[in-house]
């Protein structure tokens, strides 16, 4: 208590005077606070400026690559499209080859018997022949 007695007496000045002192003190520190606030906003719109000047440019890209991927979509339509334009060609011609396998088995197994008959006609004749030669050899 005794010290804050003392400090009344150092200061003169009235109650009134030291109370705007005081305010004329807040009012500093708060303009300093203003004047801060002012400059870390001017950074905060700068750095929005920056991440609103990326974000456009990567929108754009993002942008880019959705058209390409469209393209690709449309592109890959296209192909399916002519894929199945192209299926019952295909599918006839399976059927056709597998006809024309039937066909070559049948002539496989014709030629088999074929050279079977001839094998039998070239024995036959063989043993006409050898026939043949006893006759004529006895004849003589």
């Amino acid at each position: 208590m005794s010290e804050e007695r003392t400090r009344e007496l150092l200061d003169r000045r009235s109650f009134e005077e030291r109370v705007f002192a005081r305010f004329d003190a807040m009012e500093a520190r708060s303009s300093s606070m203003e004047t801060l606030f002012d400059g870390l906003n001017g950074r905060f719109d700068a750095v929005e400026t920056q991440l609103e000047k990326r974000f456009r440019a990567i929108d754009r890209r993002f942008d880019g690559v959705e058209t390409r991927l469209d393209s690709l979509d449309v592109r890959l339509q296209v192909l399916e499209a002519k894929a199945l334009d192209t299926k019952p060609i295909w599918e006839r011609a399976l059927v056709e080859i597998l006809e024309i396998r039937k066909g070559v088995e049948d002539i496989n197994r014709k030629i088999d018997v074929l050279n079977q008959d001839v094998l039998q006609v070239r024995a036959d004749q063989r043993r006409v022949e050898k026939r043949m030669d006893e006759l004529t050899s006895r004849a003589q």
